[in-house]
């Protein structure tokens, strides 16, 4: 991977605190279907923790459980930033 080119992008994500600042940068950076992929995967991640059943959210969204169950490992894993995320966006799991 590119490195140093990951972590200028991750920096600039990390000091851009305006939400449309940060949308347009990335409608810029990504495509449509990057983006309405990256929003997919928040989706699934939400679902799952407000503790829906990884085959209702695959039927519901017609994708394949391997997705789901990417996401269903992250959030069991201890120390999980997502999981953190989404205890602070979504508290009432």
């Amino acid at each position: 991977m590119m490195e140093k080119a990951y972590d200028e992008f991750l920096s600039i994500l990390a000091e851009t605190r305006d939400v449309e600042e940060l949308r347009s940068f990335m409608n810029e950076i990504l495509t449509p279907n990057e983006r309405s992929d990256l929003a997919m995967r928040w989706q699934l991640m939400v679902e799952i923790h407000q503790g829906q059943t990884q085959r209702s959210i695959a039927k519901r969204h017609n994708i394949s459980l391997c997705k789901i169950t990417r996401g269903s490992k992250i959030l069991k894993t201890k120390d999980s930033f997502i999981a953190h995320a989404l205890r602070q966006k979504h508290p009432e799991k």
